[in-house]
This record gives C-alpha cells, structure tokens and sequence, in this order.
C-alpha cells in the first residue's frame, strides 16, 4: 500500500488553518525520517498500534504501509477532522487526550506498539501514561526534546539521571536511537530532537513486592536529590510506617549517605524489596505527572 501526503504548509494552507501552539503543533513531514521511526517499531503484520498526537497523518501513512493496524489519537479538533478525511483502511481516528487513552481498551488487544511525535509540553504525562500501561506496550518509539531523551537514557551517577531514568529503566530498554534537528518540523521548534526508543523487558529491572510502593519511593528519593539518600527518603515518612529508613537500606545493603542519583534501577528496586508486607495503605495515586 502506497500512501501520499502534500506538506504540512499546504494541507494546513489549503484549509485556512495556522499550526498552533497551545497544542505544540510541530508538524514532522521527513519521509526519510518517518520511515526510520516506524523501522525502528519493528513492526509485525497486523500488529495494533496506538499513534499518540497523530497531527495531519504524517507518520500515520508509514505505519499503515508498514502493515499495521493503527489507532491515530488526536486531541484538537481540526487535526481529527483532517484526519477522517484520510479514509485509509485499518486507519481509526480517535479524538480523544492521548494522555487519557487506554491501549487496550481501545485496540481490544493485549499487546501493541506505541508510536508518535510528543509535544514537548506533554512529555512526562505520555510517558507516565506509557509507564501505566507497561504491560501493553511491547515496544513503543517517540520522538521528544532531545534533553529529555539525554536525560531518560543517563546512566547513574551524573545529574541527567532522574525519576523517570529510573521509572522507566525498571521495564523497558531506553536507547536514543536518531537525532532530528528543529528544520525538520513545521514550524521549526528552538530546539533539537531525538528519537528514543523503548522496548519492554522480558522480566523488570529488579524484583519489588508493589509496583505502586516502588514508584511513590522513587519519587520520594528525587524530591530532594541534593540530600543524601535517608535524608530525601524522609519527605515521604508514610512509607516507612512500619520500618524506618536505615532498617531499609541495612537490609538493601545501601549506604544511606549516597545521593540518589548513584543508585541504579535494581538498587532502588531493593531499597522497595526491603520493605515489609503489607504495602504501605491508603498511598496517593502514583502516576502524577512528574518532569523527568
């Protein structure tokens, strides 16, 4: 199946339509990098994808010519009516918040990739959402402000790594595959882009008792990542109801005066381990949006 789109200046021109930036409209129209981002899915026939932000159908006609069947979600409406008019066969346009979506719920599969160009403003909440639904998510390829990506592949120990390094770390393998310069988009961001790759492990980054435990501890640990570790722990006291902080790391094996940004994935997952059942009651929903 062979697909064609005219640019994003002509489709959006020939409409009266402006890109707008209440949206982050940063329209990416590069065949050639389109067709490396979808190469990178290493997508299987008939496999489900979610495209998160699916714009005019850029990157949408290179995932269905790859073989997929795609959900294209798309929250403002003029991109969704653009999109409709597209008419390509095992396209589905959903007009919803791509940070409200639900994989499987809306592909009615148990498994698929994830694809899309992020706004920069709605980074972490999409990658919480992809986090959140980590067990559908066999590979997922997002294009996103090339700092944040430095920053999701960082190994520990320098002052990229952070919350979502770790978040993430713990279920999927983060590679920053390809760079984009801003020229590439329509209209040009004042920033780069890279490409990150992300592909589900066969088992997590270190065993924890509560994934939701894990998450509210990795939070807690980079509230303060200027204190040492015991110290930062303490802004979430709720956790350590039951077995105080230095009980934690003693059986962790965690000095309790290293800063948070040395620990790796399975430290911190140890650190979780530690504590004891049952899981702390009554903790807030993990999966408020954080910078990464």
């Amino acid at each position: 199946m062979s697909l064609a789109l005219d640019s994003p200046q002509r489709m959006l021109s020939a409409r009266g339509l402006k890109p707008k930036n209440s949206f982050g409209q940063n329209f990416l129209a590069d065949s050639v990098v389109l067709r490396q981002i979808v190469a990178l899915a290493e997508l299987k026939p008939g496999e489900a994808v979610v495209e998160l932000g699916a714009g005019l159908g850029h990157l949408s006609q290179h995932v269905l010519e790859a073989g997929a069947e795609l959900w294209a979600v798309e929250r403002e409406r003029d991109m969704a009516k653009i999109l409709r008019e597209h008419a390509w066969p095992h396209f589905h346009v959903v007009e919803e918040n791509a940070v409200k979506t639900e994989f499987a719920r809306l592909t009615s599969k148990p498994e698929g990739s994830v694809l899309g160009n992020l706004p920069y403003h709605l980074s972490a909440p999409l990658l919480f959402s992809v986090l959140r639904q980590a067990s559908f998510v066999r590979c997922a390829v997002l294009s996103l402000q090339r700092e944040v990506v430095e920053r999701l592949v960082a190994a520990p120990g320098g002052r990229e790594y952070g919350l979502l390094s770790v978040l993430l770390g713990h279920k999927f393998a983060l590679e920053n595959m390809l760079s984009i310069p801003a020229h590439r988009f329509f209209p040009a961001p004042k920033v780069d882009s890279c490409v990150l790759r992300m592909r589900r492990l066969p088992q997590a980054r270190g065993r924890v008792k509560d994934e939701a435990r894990f998450i509210r501890l990795v939070k807690a640990a980079f509230s303060r990542r200027r204190k040492t570790l015991a110290n930062a722990l303490k802004s979430d006291p709720a956790l350590f109801a039951q077995q105080s902080i230095q009980q934690s790391l003693d059986i962790a094996r965690i000095e309790a005066s290293r800063r948070p940004e040395t620990l790796s994935v399975e430290e911190f997952a140890s650190i979780e381990a530690a504590l004891p059942l049952p899981p702390c009651p009554s903790l807030p929903s993990p999966m408020k949006p954080t910078p990464p």
